[in-house]
């Protein structure tokens, strides 16, 4: 695969200058040696991915860079034969050279793609990009690498409980009568792994115990919250009643943690083209995503998993970053599982949970399509990976308002934002104005305010 020439117009030229070191972007002059900018390389590929300029110069405020490249692409072979040593061109990085008539020289453009291993710089040495710093990596820094990566697994760990915890449950008793072969609880746990020496593996515990939140206190249940309102973030007086704690193995969380939210939901009344109606979820929408929340969370991250239920949407929070290469644009394509085991032994539980094991969240996102509901937001955060499954219509803003007038009289901003799931007052002021604007509607006479109306254009007056 060879590295490309990419001329590219002034426009874009203007965009690169204007980039500020972050995340993920770095900017670097042709002076910084090699080794150096390998860190950031390294640092990008244990992180997120980003991008690294080679030939733009820093300006003085941080910003309004100037460009100066390589004079040819020869003169920047010292570069590239160090990275090509360590960082192979294709698949997880790209090289390419960005050309401009009017701009001095040759600037590299390295695109760099977060990766399933770890990555060393040059000096042998393991970073990570942390905003626009590429740091290095501690021993307790490289052990959260390996688990974030995939590498190593908090679920293999052995914890001081006694064996009897898994071995005479009624969990497992239950498991293993319905297991084929069946065999002596005990036997077949050492046979899985899940118990090491004389200790039970935190995996073992999850699965098997009947309360593992005794052993693994706060990192193991799952939080349910009811909020009354669309605001973006919920408060302690829109509290319908004290957070809500499930416990159990993960087959019995699972199971009564969809359960819950779905009652809690048909609580939930939302205004519609006919007035109040319950709002209305994709059962497998919640439980796939709750699922995954579950199954696939980071569990030596001190935390619950979080579901809080608003007026216009559900918010699952799952403990731990996406792990190895996935990321919020790859997820419903690749698969990786960070808990291995736990992946593979609650599939063996009757009516598993993860019946379509790597289809779970494809199967969410095409349920909403079903009802017309737009696709869950999937973002990651720093220490945790937060889905917003939205209660809003698959149709533009200015679509629904103009079919509630088809049955309406008039409409305000709180019933566009009760039909729209829209949390913004301002937002909606703009789709009034666009529609107003295209000669669709106009002011009801005579209300301003907060009792601001809307009508339809009369036919005799539209464009």
């Amino acid at each position: 695969m060879s590295i490309q020439k990419v001329s590219v117009p002034k426009g874009q030229v203007f965009k690169v200058l204007q980039l500020e070191e972050n995340h993920f972007t770095d900017l670097k002059a042709i002076e910084v040696a090699p080794a150096k900018l390998t860190k950031a390389i390294a640092a990008f590929a244990n992180a997120d991915g980003g991008e690294l300029y080679v030939g733009v110069d820093e300006g003085p405020d941080g910003k309004n860079h100037k460009w100066r490249g390589f004079a040819n692409v020869e003169a920047a072979n010292g570069h590239l034969q160090i990275f090509e040593e360590l960082f192979p061109l294709g698949g997880d990085f790209l090289y390419e050279f960005l050309a401009c008539d009017s701009h001095p020289g040759l600037v590299l453009h390295v695109i760099i793609q977060k990766t399933k291993e770890i990555k060393c710089s040059s000096d042998g040495k393991s970073y990570v990009r942390r905003g626009s710093q590429s740091l290095p990596l501690s021993p307790e820094g490289m052990e959260r690498l390996r688990r974030n990566k995939g590498i190593t697994s908090f679920e293999t760990e052995t914890v001081a409980a006694p064996v009897d915890l898994i071995s005479n449950s009624l969990t497992i008793i239950d498991f293993m009568l319905s297991s084929i072969p069946s065999a002596e609880p005990e036997a077949w746990l050492r046979k899985q792994m899940m118990i090491v020496g004389n200790k039970p593996t935190v995996a073992g515990l999850l699965l098997y115990a009947d309360e593992p939140q005794a052993a693994l206190p706060k990192r193991c249940a799952i939080k349910i919250y009811r909020y009354k309102t669309t605001d973006a973030e919920g408060a302690r007086e829109n509290l319908a009643f004290d957070p809500l704690t499930v416990e159990g193995s993960l087959y019995e969380q699972i199971e009564q943690a969809v359960a819950k939210t779905s009652e809690l939901i048909e609580g939930v009344k939302v205004l519609g083209p006919e007035g109040l109606a319950s709002i209305t979820y994709p059962f497998e929408t919640l439980h796939e995503i709750i699922t995954n929340a579950v199954i696939h969370r980071d569990y030596a991250t001190a935390d619950d998993v979080h579901v809080r239920i608003f007026d216009n949407r559900v918010e699952v929070e799952s403990p731990g970053r996406l792990p190895a290469h996935i990321t919020t644009s790859n997820i419903l394509k690749e698969r990786f599982s960070r808990n291995g085991a736990v992946v593979r032994l609650i599939n063996k539980f009757p009516n598993p949970p993860n019946k379509d094991v790597g289809e779970g969240l494809a199967t969410a996102f095409a349920a909403m399509k079903r009802l017309k509901l737009k696709d869950p937001v999937i973002e990651e955060r720093d220490n945790s990976v937060h889905v917003n499954i939205r209660h809003e219509r698959l149709g533009s803003p200015e679509e629904i308002v103009m079919q509630y007038l088809d049955t309406h009289t008039e409409i305000n901003n709180r019933t566009v934002r009760a039909l729209t799931g829209i949390g913004s007052e301002n937002k909606v002021k703009t789709i009034f104005l666009r529609l107003i604007k295209a000669g669709q509607i106009e002011r009801v006479p005579g209300k301003a305010g907060s009792a601001s109306a809307y009508r339809r254009l009369p036919a005799s007056r539209m464009p």
